[in-house]
């Protein structure tokens, strides 16, 4: 990948956590071989141990120092959760989860709503569970750390697609888990599977789309995102990857025009400097 796609990428995802994340290998091709470019509470200011009792380190360039507030509140809030019965831990659970999100605390955050879908496994709480061990592993820098988060989402979403196998959200996310792993190929394969019970799901094509960015495949990308825009064309994030690929593609006319709306749409200051660098690229 050229440093250009690699800026952007970067730089847009931010926003693109949540509905849209961002993939961390390269993808050769879809229809070939992929190739690759629980955790529990804080035990150390700097460690976080793994499903196999290893520590990694937990420092993450999103995480700023909490302040003294913020630690008091989780502690009162932890106490709280510890001490509460059975039958309130689960709201107990709730302001825990939400503050340590507020902190960015990711990992903490997917910790405690795990713990709770454990004990309770309805698919509400198995939802969030996923949905709050994927949020951490898209933030995740170290790759161990990556691996575990990974494995964890992976866990939760399955459990909950034996219960419902419709919630085509829960396996587009699950299918990004898979592509660091030593059967990325399973990704695709689960994105696929989703466009089959959904030809338009936006997330199944934007996670598809990436990929195809990832590897180059621009043309693929195209096709990926245009076909998000067909039904969304609210879809900034759509249209700013479109204009990316059209650019890398060669097709540098309607790159130009589509960077040019999404500018006018567009506030965050890292992808407005992201569409100057392709514009002055595209003059």
């Amino acid at each position: 990948m050229n440093k250009y796609v690699l800026l952007v990428v970067v730089l847009a995802s931010l926003l693109t956590v949540g509905l849209y994340t961002r993939p961390k290998v390269v993808v050769r091709n879809e229809s070939k071989q992929l190739g690759s470019a629980s955790m529990g509470e804080r035990t150390s200011a700097g460690a976080q141990p793994t499903t196999s009792g290893a520590t990694v380190d937990r420092s993450e360039i999103h995480e700023a120092p909490m302040t003294p507030e913020q630690q008091q509140r989780l502690n009162s809030l932890r106490t709280a959760y510890l001490t509460a019965a059975p039958a309130q831990q689960a709201k107990a659970a709730d302001q825990l989860i939400d503050t340590f999100r507020k902190a960015s605390r990711y990992d903490s955050a997917a910790h405690y709503a795990g713990l709770v879908a454990k004990a309770q496994p309805t698919e509400q709480n198995l939802l969030r569970a996923g949905d709050q061990y994927f949020e951490a592993y898209t933030f995740a820098v170290d790759e161990a750390k990556t691996a575990a988060l990974g494995q964890q989402t992976r866990m939760f979403y399955q459990q909950l697609l034996d219960k419902n196998p419709n919630l085509l959200a829960a396996k587009a996310n699950m299918a990004m888990t898979y592509v660091n792993t030593d059967n990325p190929m399973q990704g695709i394969a689960l994105l696929r599977s989703v466009l089959q019970q959904d030809p338009n799901n936006e997330l199944a094509l934007f996670n598809l789309g990436m990929l195809s960015m990832r590897s180059g495949q621009y043309g693929r990308a195209v096709e990926r995102f245009r076909q998000i825009l067909v039904n969304n064309p609210a879809s900034r994030k759509a249209k700013f990857y479109l204009g990316v690929s059209l650019a890398e593609s060669g097709q540098k006319s309607e790159a130009k025009q589509v960077l040019a709306e999404v500018k006018t749409q567009e506030k965050d200051p890292q992808i407005l400097a992201a569409i100057h660098e392709y514009e002055d690229r595209l003059k």
